[in-house]
């Protein structure tokens, strides 16, 4: 693990279980208002990750559900004890307009949002988002994260402790 500063992490994740319990980590520390932009190149495991905190999210309850990506929807929403959860797919979006259509603008300040090719986005992003930059490292990733507001600051030192 490399940190260069407080708001900015680069994590490399051996192999594909080391991801899913990067999910399992953050999920807790997120909630109603967050957003996690996911990018990086089809196959990064952009689905994987955001699959993992909505699985972790939902075993908190005692839920099981099947979480499949939202490339053909571009949303998929979940209901929980303690708000909503928006994973969405961007990559077949056309003009960053669209957001609007979808509702993601409200859903950027009441729910937690998973965010996959948030390039779509244009200048609709958050500018209160985690950025999560994934690239294929071998067999595994290598995740940067970074953000401009400073509330992120403890679930990076949470990553940084987990997996420096």
């Amino acid at each position: 693990m490399i940190i260069a500063d407080p708001l900015t992490q680069t994590l490399i994740l051996p192999d594909a279980e080391a991801t899913t319990r990067l999910g399992q980590t953050l999920a807790p520390l997120l909630g109603n208002g967050d957003t996690l932009l996911l990018a990086g190149p089809i196959g990064a495991g952009k689905s994987h990750l955001a699959r993992a905190i909505i699985l972790s999210k939902l075993a908190g309850e005692d839920r099981v559900e099947d979480v499949p990506s939202p490339t053909y929807t571009l949303v998929q929403t979940y209901d929980t004890t303690k708000g909503e959860i928006w994973h969405t797919d961007l990559y077949r979006l056309g003009d960053p307009g669209e957001v609007y259509e979808l509702g993601l603008d409200e859903a950027f300040e009441a729910a937690l949002c998973l965010v996959e090719w948030p390039d779509r986005l244009g200048r609709t992003a958050p500018a209160h988002a985690l950025s999560v930059e994934i690239a294929l490292s071998g067999t595994g990733r290598r995740l940067t994260l970074s953000a401009q507001d400073p509330k992120w600051a403890a679930l990076l030192a949470t990553t940084a402790q987990c997996f420096g």
